[in-house]
Parts: structure tokens; C-alpha cells; sequence
């Protein structure tokens, strides 16, 4: 086997190198499943409307331009360059699409908004053959796209543009299209998101809008997800004052002009789905793009934590995370302290999504609900947190703190059992004694 591939943390591989599963399509196993998947709602100039689209990390570095209409290195992209950094996949959705697309007497620009208006056509005469044309389709001053042909009829849809097939064909310098315009996103349209991400599985949810109303529909969403239908992920939003585990609370903002005070939601987003179960981005480093305001005094940031405030703070010339805490801050005898780390969050809700999906894939309408039944189902869930402790997310886990039992009728199961969560190291007391 040749060096150098991926692996996944959950796997524990001790050697590099490509491991590669085969599994049945329905099938399931009690491997831990694999985090940096998030989603966010985008106010974009261009890209697919009125659906869920999926980009990886690796697709938004190579195809940044096609899919949103710049390139990754345009200040446009600050906010997804920052995403990515730790994010692996993204489900974005256009929440300001719907507007109307540019368009000239050629082609029309594929999706609505502003940046189509930086689309032009420009045609000259073939230099092998005088009776074809090169048409060629530019993006700024990127060339995105060369046809020749004989005619308009030949043309080609080319990822940006629609081409008119009447279209007279002659040779031009350069026809812009015009015309482009964005929707404005407002309530519905954010609900619309909400409605088409509600049957997609991923670990965090991005948003930065800093509208009341808005942001009341997003912490609701969030919190009936998890609670009624066992969708575990965290909900990342600036000033969001949930005092909930299931939500993160960004206190600083951000001085980039063009941008909104909530931008470093975005790397907020990206590194926490991007955190691995059994770490904590306690003291992680910030190194995205944005000017991030870290002006606070010591109490300052004590009344932070206080309060469930996700903080980043200088530290000489660096700026880090003061703490990996979600906003919970009201503790109860079925909701402890522990639960405000973000850490025991991930734990919690990587048991809770892959019990789930063992139960559902494997077990739901298949395995009867017998003995041999019941222990295959409490041998994999035992494995699941036997993972968990392999990788020292939890400790002290045997084989009693699990039981799988009938319930009150033939087709229930009830599972009773109980985790330690292991946490980053976050305080130092020391007492020296000099004799």
C-alpha cells in the first residue's frame, strides 16, 4: 500500500495509507460517523436558486467561480474562505435568489443576480475556417468558455450562460450582458431553507443574520429538532441568546467594510463542525480574514462565560477562543454545568445521531424483537461508545452501562445506559512549596 491517504479519526488506523470500505448499500455499522459537515443560508450575486446545493472544500477551491461566481481569492469569498478552513462539506443554500438574470440578444446569464451583469460574449471569425465562429464567454476577465461553431443552434449551455439558438451570429468585441439583480432575503425565504435542510444530516448550521424575527425562526428550528425529533446538531449565530446547549452564541464582531458585524460566524461554523468528537477548540487560534474586534477586559471576558458567550480574546499578537461553550446558562438537575461545553455536545450528539442511524438502517422493520435481537442491537451501540473511549472522548465505559430491554409492547426497545465525558484540560491550579 502506498503512502499517503486520507484517514478517518474515527477509524483509529495506525498506519497512513487509503482504507477503503465496501459496505451494501442498506447496510450500517457501529463505526463513529464522520464530522465537518455544515449548512448555511447565502446572500450570494450568483449560483443555483431555490435549492440545497453541496460543495466540498476541495470542489470551492477549484470550482469557487463557477459555483458562486468568483474566484477564492476575491473579497466576495472571505466569508466561505474562512468556512472552509476547517469545514469539509458545505450544504449552501441561496436564500437571496429569485431575482432577475442578466441577459443581451446571445444568451442569458444561467442564474439571477448581480454578477451576471459581469458576463460578456465576445465572437470572432475562426482562423483555421472563415465560415465558423469562436464564441467565447467571459466572467470578469476570466475566460469560462470557448465554442466555435457554425451557428447559434450549436451553442451550448456552458455553466453560466444560456445561449439563444435564433441568435445572429457576427463578429463583436465584447456584448455584456445586463440586468441582473438579487432578492432581497427576508423571513419566507429563510423558511424555505429551513424546510429543504430539515431532511439533510450535518453537525453545524451557520447564520448571520442580526434580525430578531429572523433569528427567533432559527434558534425554534434548531431547538425542535433536536429536542422533538432527535436531530443533534449546533445552530452557530452572532448575539444569540438561546441558553441552550444547542446553540452557539457569538460575541464578537467584525469591522470589515462590506460585510456584516456577524462574519466570524462563518469560521465559527467551519471549526466547530470541523472539531473532532474527541477534541475541544478551547485556545484554537483565529486564522481567517476578517478584522475581529477582541476589545474586552479580563472581567469583561469572565462575564462572558457567565453569560454563554462563545469569545475570542487576544493573547499578544494572536487571537483565540476563550472557551468552547455553547449559550447554555441555566442549569438544572437534568442539565448540568457539563453540558455547557461544547465538546460534551459533540459527544452527546454523535451517540445520539448514530444510535439512531444504526437503529433506523439496521433494525427498524428487520430484527426481531427477540433475545438474539436485542443483543446484536446492544452489542453495536456498545461498540459505538467503546469507540468513543478508544478515542478518549469518554472513560470508564464497560459493558453494564448499557442495557438493551423490551419495552411495554412487542415492538419496543428501551435502551438504558449512562457515559462519562472527557473534557479538554481548561484550568491550571498549582501550589508550589520552596523550602
Amino acid at each position: 500500500m502506498s503512502l499517503g491517504g486520507g484517514t478517518f479519526v474515527a477509524q483509529n488506523k495506525k498506519l497512513p495509507g487509503a482504507y477503503i470500505n465496501f459496505v451494501s448499500q442498506a447496510g450500517a455499522s457501529a463505526e463513529l460517523s464522520g464530522r465537518g459537515v455544515c449548512t448555511m443560508a447565502l446572500e450570494l450575486d450568483w449560483g443555483p436558486e431555490d435549492e440545497v446545493f453541496e460543495v466540498t472544500s476541495q470542489q470551492f477551491q477549484k470550482e469557487s467561480l463557477r459555483l458562486f461566481g468568483y474566484g477564492i481569492d476575491h473579497e466576495k469569498m472571505k466569508g466561505l474562505s474562512d468556512l472552509f478552513l476547517n469545514a469539509r462539506t458545505l450544504y449552501a443554500y441561496r436564500v437571496n435568489g429569485g431575482g432577475t438574470k442578466a441577459e443581451n440578444d446571445l444568451a442569458v446569464a444561467l442564474y439571477s443576480g448581480t454578477r451576471g451583469n459581469d458576463l460578456k460574449i465576445v465572437i470572432q471569425a475562426n482562423g483555421d475556417d472563415g465560415s465558423l465562429f469562436d464564441v467565447s464567454t467571459y466572467l470578469g476577465t476570466a475566460l469560462v468558455d470557448l465554442q466555435t461553431v457554425k451557428n447559434a443552434e450549436e451553442l451550448t449551455e456552458n455553466g453560466y450562460v444560456r445561449f439563444r439558438p435564433d441568435a445572429a451570429l457576427a463578429v463583436t468585441a465584447s456584448t455584456p450582458l445586463s440586468g441582473g439583480t438579487n432578492k432581497t432575503a427576508d423571513g419566507e425565504a429563510h423558511q424555505r431553507y429551513l424546510d429543504k435542510i430539515e431532511s439533510y444530516s450535518f453537525n453545524t448550521m451557520g447564520v448571520t443574520v442580526m434580525d430578531e424575527a429572523i433569528m427567533k425562526q432559527y434558534m425554534a428550528f434548531n431547538k425542535r429538532l433536536r429536542d422533538e425529533m432527535g436531530v443533534k446538531f449546533q445552530l452557530v449565530g452572532y448575539h444569540a441568546e438561546g441558553d441552550y446547549m444547542g446553540i452557539i452564541n457569538v460575541k464578537n464582531g467584525t469591522s470589515d467594510q462590506g460585510w456584516p458585524v456577524s462574519s466570524l460566524v462563518y469560521w465559527v461554523t467551519g471549526v466547530q463542525c470541523g472539531c473532532e468528537v474527541n477534541k475541544s477548540v478551547q485556545n484554537r487560534r483565529y486564522d481567517g480574514c476578517f478584522a475581529v474586534n477582541t476589545d474586552y477586559t479580563q472581567n469583561q471576558l469572565a462575564q462572558c462565560i457567565e453569560q454563554g458567550e462563545f469569545v475570542l480574546h487576544r493573547v499578544n499578537s494572536e487571537i483565540r477562543v476563550l472557551e468552547d461553550i455553547n449559550s447554555m446558562v441555566t442549569v438544572t438537575e437534568e442539565c448540568g454545568a457539563v453540558f455547557k461545553e461544547n465538546q460534551t455536545v459533540r459527544i452527546i450528539d454523535q451517540l445520539g445521531n448514530d444510535d439512531a442511524m444504526i437503529f433506523n438502517t439496521k433494525y427498524l422493520g428487520v430484527v426481531p424483537n427477540k433475545a438474539s435481537g436485542r443483543i446484536s442491537l446492544w452489542s453495536d451501540l456498545k461498540k459505538l461508545r467503546e469507540n468513543l473511549q478508544t478515542l478518549g472522548a469518554i472513560e470508564n465505559f464497560t459493558d453494564a452501562d448499557i442495557a438493551v430491554e423490551q419495552g411495554e409492547d412487542k415492538k419496543t426497545v428501551v435502551v438504558i445506559g449512562s457515559i462519562q465525558v472527557v473534557n479538554a484540560m481548561g484550568r491550571l491550579y498549582m501550589t508550589t512549596i520552596v523550602k
